[in-house]
């Protein structure tokens, strides 16, 4: 179970309960303001992301290799469009769990990964091999 889909919500009813009995109605407000702010800056974030994204191709990627490096797991997949720049491209099926995507660049070379519930479980790099010559 993701505890962050119930520690979030909890912990801005704890904040505004606190802000009310330290401060009366004029800390729910300071409360709540800062809750919209916070909100207001991760909705920001997303749309910047998203942004940058709309401008390369869905899939592409500079270096498969160098992302393959800065991968981690548990990250979510916004974060790993942001450090792609791109939106990957889906090769699962469609609201399907897993999901998953793929980003390639200019050698062919790409980054295979595997989301469960928003979340990079798995990745795979593939490297073709060199042409003979």
């Amino acid at each position: 179970m993701q505890f962050q889909k119930i520690l979030v919500p909890v912990a801005a009813v704890v904040l505004v309960v606190a802000a009310y009995l330290q401060f009366s109605w004029s800390g729910v407000a300071m409360a709540l303001g800062l809750i919209v702010m916070w909100i207001l800056l991760h909705f920001t974030r997303m749309l910047q992301v998203m942004k940058r994204a709309a401008n390369r191709p869905i899939g592409t990627v500079a270096s498969a290799v160098m992302l393959n490096a800065k991968l981690k797991p548990g990250v979510t997949l916004l974060h790993v469009v942001a450090m792609t720049k791109a939106l990957g491209a889906l090769q699962s099926a469609k609201d399907a769990q897993p999901e998953l995507y793929r980003w390639t660049d200019a050698s062919e070379s790409h980054v295979t990964c595997t989301f469960q519930g928003g979340k990079l479980q798995h990745w795979e790099l593939f490297r073709p091999a060199p042409a003979a010559s």
